[in-house]
């Protein structure tokens, strides 16, 4: 099992790490930002699709183990399913948080900015320790 925390910090860390690079390399005037500051429809849709999948990834990142399926495939195949399980709740999580990293240099508009601070608030919820990866994987009393 320490081993799949390791992966799985592994997988962490190095998507932080990305998004963070997206905002060293904007704020540094590396690449131009507000490029579609005045594309209204686009961002329009962009808004209104990333708040509904945000919303949905942090419920389901922070919800996922909790499902019944997901919870016996974690009990019954404990490493198998933890590299799994884990592997995609930090997907949920990160993809979208740097989705609207991006979309916030793009179109420069806050409402991008603020979902992606409220997935990186999720974040430490989800932190792979080894400590929480046995837990997630033991049966609850």
């Amino acid at each position: 099992m320490k081993r799949i925390s390791k992966n799985l910090t592994l997988i962490y860390i190095l998507l932080t790490a990305l998004t963070l690079a997206v905002i060293m390399v904007f704020e540094t005037d590396m690449l131009e930002s507000g490029l579609l500051a005045g594309e209204n429809q686009s961002e329009f849709i962009f808004t209104f699709v990333m708040e509904l999948v945000s919303l949905g990834a942090a419920f389901l990142g922070l919800r996922l183990f909790k499902f019944k399926a997901v919870h016996d495939d974690l009990i019954a195949h404990e490493e198998r399913a933890m590299m799994k399980w884990g592997t995609i709740r930090l997907l949920i999580l990160q993809v979208p948080m740097l989705a609207d990293t991006l979309l916030y240099y793009m179109y420069m508009n806050t409402t991008f900015g603020y979902l992606a601070i409220m997935l990186l608030l999720c974040l430490p919820f989800v932190f792979p320790s080894l400590n929480r990866c046995l837990a997630e994987t033991s049966e609850e009393e």
